[in-house]
């Protein structure tokens, strides 16, 4: 048995090769490392994805919020002008009623001048009721929709809700000029320009006061009556109206 085990010990180194430790621990090593780098680049390209994945939904949300946001976002309607103007309700006793806008009192060329069908009486008898709405209308037609409503010729009238005939966009003449003239210390008053024949008839009545002028589009503008007597519910309200039929 002593020389079967010496046998053994002798045989044994030349039937298994030498083993290094050194080189088993490297190649374990290397071979751990590289697994290790394998592994760690994989987890690389699995964050990666997902990195870019997150970011593209996080760019369509934003993008899809500020769609959303600016859609439903509220449009700002658009806002009346209102500037002050000079008003003059004008006419004979028996005759039609003018009714003169002016930017002050000094202007003598009127910023609208319109000469309408009710007379001064009918006018005097609706001012005793307190209320006074004068609607001027005038269709939608082809060559009246670039233009101003200053600009319209004829207008549909009505007062308080009853058609009133027509109203007519004039011209100074030289009288309404000199009438103008002559009003042009009055602010707001109301009273009788005689004239030189010395008629009752021939008197011209009239009542200066100072109006909002409202400008809510291009279809609609409108003249308000601002009475200097806080206690007095008289009102005179005129509308131009472009309407659709």
């Amino acid at each position: 048995m002593t020389k079967i085990n010496a046998l053994c010990r002798c045989l044994l180194p030349c039937i298994t090769p030498p083993t290094n430790p050194t080189t088993a621990s490297s190649s374990t090593t290397t071979t751990g490392v590289t697994k290790k780098r394998l592994s760690t680049s994989l987890r690389d390209d699995i964050i990666d994805v997902q990195d870019s994945a997150s970011s593209s939904e996080a760019t369509s949300f934003s993008s899809s919020s500020a769609v959303d946001s600016g859609s439903l976002s509220p449009v700002a309607p658009q806002r009346p002008s209102r500037t002050m103007v000079i008003g003059t309700l004008f006419g004979r006793r028996k005759g039609h009623v003018w009714f003169c806008v002016q930017h002050d009192r000094l202007s003598v060329k009127p910023l609208l001048l319109l000469e309408l069908s009710i007379t001064t009486n009918q006018l005097v008898h609706e001012m005793d009721s307190g209320l006074v709405r004068v609607a001027l209308e005038c269709p939608t037609r082809q060559e009246l929709k670039s233009c101003s409503l200053k600009s319209v010729p004829v207008w549909t009238m009505f007062c308080n809700g009853r058609k009133s005939g027509f109203a007519v966009r004039r011209s100074a003449s030289e009288e309404t000029r000199v009438m103008l003239k002559r009003l042009e210390s009055t602010t707001v008053g109301a009273g009788v320009l005689p004239c030189g024949s010395g008629s009752d008839l021939d008197e011209v009545m009239y009542m200066r006061a100072s109006y909002e002028h409202v400008v809510g589009s291009s279809d609609s503008e409108s003249f308000h009556l601002i009475n200097p007597d806080a206690n007095s519910a008289q009102e005179l309200s005129i509308f131009l109206l472009r309407t659709s039929s």
